[in-house]
């Protein structure tokens, strides 16, 4: 098996992240955002999805948390492209109903070669401590372009809305863990690449 890993540097006025992700780690997240929320869902994402995940990030949080959380979610969503290479054995697809407490997610992904991102959260709070509950779809709308996958992430029960973001992390890490998995040799597809 090819070596899955992927280095990602991103420096802009706004933000300067390095990121390393290893496909088949150990489930493991190492650094911080300077966001504390952002940190929590980074490390559920890292541990369900069995990767390890390596970030350095420093962001103008004295604006706010958003260009922090969508460059990450830039950087994460290149390094999945990188880390895959030309796609070929894996299992393209992963889908998955997630309960968290009271909150049940359903979390679908293709792997796909299109990018796309369609979800139906509806948070009860602006806030989850200092964190706007609008970058849980900020992260994932960047994540799905630059790895340029279809996600789907639909709430069938609601409630709390850390659980909320808890469940839709767990999900989306649990899908992507199914759909990177290696189960052939072949690209899955009818048009021979992805």
């Amino acid at each position: 098996m090819m070596d899955r890993k992927a280095t990602v540097v991103r420096k802009t006025k706004e933000t300067e992240i390095d990121l390393e992700l290893n496909l088949d780690g150990d489930g493991s997240f190492t650094g911080t955002t300077g966001i504390g929320f952002l940190d929590h869902m980074l490390e559920l994402l890292a541990k369900h999805g069995d990767f390890s995940l390596i970030l350095r990030c420093r962001g103008d949080l004295s604006v706010d948390g958003h260009h922090t959380a969508e460059d990450i979610g830039l950087s994460l969503g290149q390094a999945f492209s990188q880390a895959l290479g030309d796609k070929r054995g894996i299992a393209r697809y992963g889908s998955l109903a997630l309960p968290m407490d009271e909150v049940l997610v359903l979390c679908a992904v293709d792997i796909s070669g299109r990018p796309g991102f369609f979800a139906d959260l509806n948070f009860s709070t602006e806030k989850i401590g200092q964190f706007d509950t609008q970058l849980v779809g900020e992260f994932w709308q960047a994540f799905a372009n630059q790895a340029n996958i279809t996600l789907h992430l639909r709430q069938l029960a609601g409630g709390n809305s850390h659980h909320l973001a808890e469940a839709v992390f767990k999900g989306t890490a649990r899908c992507m863990k199914t759909a990177v998995g290696i189960e052939g040799e072949k690209v899955p597809s009818t048009k021979g690449v992805l």
